[in-house]
């Protein structure tokens, strides 16, 4: 078990992750006045913690292992997959649940069906991607150099 709290990519990636849903959290409550626990363990808003967290990866992957590194390499392509599929596909499909949730709302008022809505939040915006990526960088290179 002191291996897992010795592994110092997986530490930092967990922190930044950590710390950018803490950032989500933080913003949703001066935005809407109100705390709203889902904030820390849901998905989309701002900023993106799945940017936050694969970039956190690897660039703590290129600081110990070189940024020449078959891991960094792997670690970076996994990066790029995963803000792609945050702001495209995901983002998309919570566009796409979106209009779902009016078209079941307008059947639903009608009396014709029981309505379960579909969860909106799930993408994220290209800023919000950015901001992630920004975070990642930033809060990796610093929690590196302390530990």
């Amino acid at each position: 078990m002191s291996d897992f709290f010795n592994n110092k990519i997986l530490i930092i990636t967990l922190t930044v992750w950590a710390i950018t849903q803490a950032i989500k959290v933080i913003l949703g409550y001066f935005r809407e006045k109100r705390f709203n626990f889902k904030w820390f363990i849901g998905t989309g808003g701002m900023p993106s913690s799945h940017a936050a967290g694969a970039t956190a990866l690897a660039v703590t992957c290129g600081l110990q292992e070189g940024f020449d590194s078959v891991v960094f390499a792997l670690a970076c392509v996994f990066a790029i997959v995963t803000m792609f599929d945050a702001q495209g596909v995901r983002r998309s499909a919570g566009q796409q649940a979106g209009i779902l949730n009016k078209i079941l709302d307008d059947i639903y008022w009608k009396g014709k069906i029981e309505s379960n809505q579909l969860l909106e939040l799930i993408g994220h915006t290209p800023l919000q991607v950015i901001i992630g990526f920004l975070l990642g960088i930033f809060l990796s290179c610093l929690l590196y150099n302390i530990w």
